[in-house]
Formats: C-alpha cells, sequence, structure tokens
C-alpha cells in the first residue's frame, strides 16, 4: 500500500526543485545538507520514483520530479490554508473564508450576505489578476473566486454568473477615440500590448494577415509581468491599445485614454469558481447568494 505523502519531505523537494542545488536549498530550509538528502531519498522511496538526477555540476529534475513539482506547490499551499482555517477556529472564531475578485468586479452584497449569515465568520477579500485567478483558488489561498473567462479549469467547479461587454481602450488622441462603438476589423493595424490568447477574435481574423488592402500582419507584445496599470500607461502614449471587459475599463478611468464597446466580438463571462474537491458548506452557501445577487432583476446593494 502506497504511503502517504509527508508534507515536510515535499517542501524539502520542492527547495531543492527550486535551487537544482542540495547546499542551497539546505541553507534555506536551515538544514544539514546530509539531512537534505537523506529525506529526499526516502521520499523516492515512499513514491517509488527517482525525482533527481544528481552529477558533480547540476541538479536535475527526472519526469516524475517534474510532475511532483507542478503539483506539489499547490498541495502544500492548501495545507497552509486549512492549518490557518482551523488556527482562526480554535481561537474561539467561527473561522475564515476568503472570496478571490478581480478588477472591476465588487462582491460587497455577497460578502455582506454571508457575514449576516454566519456570525463571528472572518470573511476577507484577496484582488487577483489574470495570471492568479486560477491559481489561488488551486493552492488554497481563496475559497471561492470571482474569475474571467478564458481560465485554465483544471480542478476547479465553476458556475457562470453574468457576461458584459469588451471594449477596446485607446488613446484620448487616438483616431478611434469618441466612437462608442468598433468593428474587431478596424483595429487590424493596431499594436495589442496583451497576450493575443486573451482576444482571440483580433487574434485569428484572417483579414489582418496579407489583407489585399495593404494591411499587415497583426502584431502584438506579450507582457504578462505588467499590470493594468502599466499597459494603460503604454495606451495612453500611443504605443497599442488593450481590450478589457466594460467594469475593468469603468475601475481604470483616466482622463488620458477612452474606451469604445467592440460590437462584434462576444462578451466577458464572469463565473465564480471553487475547488473541485470541495465539500464546504460555506462555499456551497456563498454560490447560492451569489447566484441570487446576480438573477436579473435582483437589485445590487454596494
Amino acid at each position: 500500500m502506497p504511503a502517504d505523502l509527508d508534507l515536510r519531505k515535499l517542501r524539502y523537494f520542492l527547495a531543492v526543485a527550486e535551487h537544482r542545488h542540495f547546499g542551497r536549498a539546505a541553507a534555506q530550509l536551515r538544514i544539514a545538507q546530509p539531512v537534505l538528502s537523506r529525506q529526499i531519498r526516502a521520499l523516492e522511496r515512499e513514491l517509488g520514483a527517482a525525482l533527481l538526477v544528481r552529477d558533480r555540476r547540476r541538479t536535475a529534475l527526472t519526469p516524475a520530479g517534474e510532475q511532483l513539482r507542478e503539483e506539489a506547490g499547490p498541495l502544500l499551499a492548501r495545507a497552509s490554508a486549512v492549518q490557518r482555517r482551523v488556527a482562526a477556529t480554535a481561537r474561539g472564531g467561527a473561522g475564515t473564508f476568503t472570496v478571490g475578485f478581480m478588477p472591476g468586479l465588487t462582491v460587497t452584497a455577497e460578502v455582506r450576505a454571508l457575514r449576516e449569515a454566519n456570525p463571528g465568520l472572518d470573511v476577507e477579500v484577496v484582488r487577483t489578476s489574470w495570471d492568479t485567478q486560477a491559481e489561488v483558488i488551486r493552492d488554497g489561498r481563496v475559497d471561492v473566486g470571482y474569475v474571467r473567462l478564458p481560465i485554465d479549469e483544471r480542478d476547479l467547479a465553476l458556475e457562470p454568473l453574468f457576461e458584459e461587454a469588451r471594449v477596446v481602450v485607446v488613446a484620448a488622441d487616438h483616431p478611434l477615440a469618441g466612437r462608442p462603438r468598433v468593428s474587431i476589423e478596424e483595429l487590424g493595424d493596431e499594436h495589442l500590448l496583451q497576450n493575443p490568447a486573451a482576444v482571440p477574435e483580433w487574434r485569428d481574423d484572417p483579414r489582418g494577415r496579407d489583407d489585399p488592402r495593404g494591411r499587415g500582419a497583426r502584431r502584438a507584445t506579450e507582457v504578462p509581468a505588467l499590470t493594468v496599470e502599466e499597459k494603460l500607461e503604454y495606451v495612453a502614449v500611443g504605443r497599442g491599445i488593450i481590450v478589457l471587459p466594460l467594469s475593468t475599463a469603468l475601475f481604470y478611468s483616466r482622463p488620458d485614454v477612452t474606451h469604445s464597446v467592440v460590437h462584434d466580438i462576444g462578451p466577458n463571462r464572469v463565473c465564480l469558481a471553487w475547488a473541485a474537491d470541495s465539500r464546504s458548506r460555506l462555499v456551497r452557501q456563498f454560490l447560492t447568494i451569489a447566484l441570487e445577487t446576480h438573477r436579473p432583476g435582483t437589485p445590487r446593494q454596494r
């Protein structure tokens, strides 16, 4: 019968996987290098798989080691989240529940309703981003998250809540500025300041390549490390455009940029997401609240 995973050994393994060096990993963990080596060998025996290949110059991950590196991080984060919630309950409270949300989305009404239904419950909120909105759910930093599609849905359960228009954001002196509506074709010559996968209609439009009217190939700069605020700085000085959900564009309103609805692309879809294996009563309760809050015709309290 397989042995249970030892979280301490997993932490040791991740340190070695990060540094690719036993000496540096041992220094980070503040343990002796021979102790670290023994713990990694013990983990390999428990799993029945070689995780690392060592020689005099380097330490490399085997395919099994790569697989464990991908899955161990979220597992450890979720274990830490469980420990925090249990400790909060043990201190005399009703526990902690954390809600993630993307810029432009407001969760005040739902958070207030959950608190009112569970006196003593500490409900926290965490602002997420395109790059972290799924990750924080998988690794346990949040219990539920308001996510904007598309996302990596692996290990997640999703419930659609609502849709909203997508808009193009341009500099205030751009030729398209002031237009209430534009088409995706009109953006063909523009420089997109985001991952083209975020705007597949722009990326895949064949009219943007070798256009007989002389238009060249579509141009994009994938800048995942930049925040929306930083991208807007580039937009404001005429370096390119970005396409955002309407509420996000409104959230980041500023006088030197403007936005127009892109009328011939699909809307942005907002869902509530949580860990697919969650059995939490509070998650189910929050889902009910969110669905009621976003039911058509329901007045929103802000």
